[in-house]
């Protein structure tokens, strides 16, 4: 009996250990699996997503906590000094890529997927996802399979001098204006970058464009937190990554089209260059000033805007009589506002004495009497009496 007892004894205490290790192994395959968690896409490391932190793919604020969006479409034309960063290096040093070398060199290994360019729209489903081969054999860039290249994932290898990215020379980005109703505050992202090829026709003229395909700047930006560039002439250092250069908006792009019913750009509603400059700019001023209306100004801001107003005005008024040095402007600013403080020291010591002293009413002049004729026939009666 008693070793019976003891058999029983063991066996409950190697079922109760067994239990409690199948129950902890359940709990990290749930954790692995917890809903709502992004997947980490091909060739994505635990360095990007940690570089990414809390603005990872999949975390994004959903459309439905948004209280107002609009959607406006640039040209990034890469001649600008500010657009420079996304050109530069052209070749390959020390281990620095640009823009476009990033792109293609992730699309050639499968790891970041582009989507058709539709003219008009844009369409990020699996259907209208765009094969490598295809674009390879579109746009004539010589290329193998590369090793490891299956027929469901392939691969492909490509020379470092026969990437086009010399002729890649502007790129088309979607961006998403947002006030998110949740932080209370206006939010500039991109939602999709376009590579735009420039090349010559056979005979010659100008450059003729070839937008090659649409990326998700989401699936793309893992591949940009880890690449540092250089964003000014007079810092050495590649002190920022590509994803800072899109974050902070540091790109200058002229606005081309904006979503709208009719799916028309900016051009088509505007034909007239002068009229699409001036719709172009005040696209930019309304989005721009769009949060600065939401809130009820202060007495301060609400002063610095007068001042502003009155050194506007007193500079329109300078540059009418042809005045048109700063120095000029300026003492009209600085005498426009002496009359303004002597007019009001005026107004003030005018209205103050007028305050001690009180008006003087004017005295009414009694009526002259009238001389009736009654009075004068009683006198006479009176003095044919006598």
């Amino acid at each position: 009996m008693i070793r019976i007892l003891f058999t029983i004894i063991a066996l409950s205490i190697a079922s109760a250990g067994f239990a409690q290790e199948s129950s902890a192994g359940s709990v990290v395959r749930r954790r692995d699996n917890a809903p709502g968690q992004a997947a980490a896409s091909p060739g994505v490391t635990a360095r990007m997503q940690s570089r990414l932190g809390d603005n990872a793919p999949g975390s994004d604020i959903d459309d439905s906590e948004l209280q107002w969006m609009r959607v406006i479409y640039r040209r990034l034309d890469l001649s600008k000094d500010a657009n420079a960063p996304l050109y530069y290096p052209d070749e390959p040093i020390e281990g620095q890529d640009n823009l476009f070398r990033i792109i293609f060199a992730h699309m050639a290994d499968g790891s970041l997927k582009g989507y058709e360019y539709l003219d008009g729209r844009e369409i990020f489903t699996p259907e209208y996802q765009v094969k490598m081969r295809d674009v390879l054999d579109r746009f004539y860039i010589p290329y193998t399979d590369a090793k490891g290249s299956t027929e469901k994932n392939p691969r492909f290898a490509v020379e470092p001098s026969d990437v086009p990215a010399g002729e890649v020379q502007s790129y088309y980005m979607v961006e998403r204006w947002e006030f998110d109703k949740r932080q209370n505050r206006m939010r500039r992202t991109v939602e999709a970058i376009c590579p735009v090829l420039h090349r010559s026709g056979d005979f010659g003229g100008e450059d003729v464009r070839y937008p090659m395909f649409w990326v998700k700047y989401a699936d793309l930006r893992p591949f940009l937190v880890t690449q540092n560039i250089f964003t000014s002439d007079d810092n050495n250092l590649a002190t920022a990554t590509y994803d800072d250069f899109f974050q902070l908006s540091l790109y200058d792009g002229e606005i081309y089209k904006t979503r709208n019913l009719k799916n028309k750009s900016l051009m088509q509603l505007h034909p007239d260059p002068d009229e699409l400059a001036h719709a172009q700019d005040s696209i930019q001023r309304r989005l721009e000033g769009f949060e600065e209306k939401l809130w009820v100004p202060s007495l301060d801001e609400l002063a610095r805007r007068r001042e502003a107003a009155a050194e506007a005005e007193a500079a329109a008024l300078a540059a009418a009589e042809g005045a048109d040095t700063p120095e000029a402007s300026a003492a009209s600013s600085s005498a426009s506002k002496s009359v303004s403080s002597s007019r009001t020291r005026r107004g003030s010591s005018a209205s103050k004495s007028s305050a001690k002293k009180p008006a003087k009413t004017p005295k009414a002049k009694k009526p002259k009497a009238v001389k009736s004729s009654s009075s004068s026939a009683a006198r006479s009666v009176r003095n044919r009496k006598r």
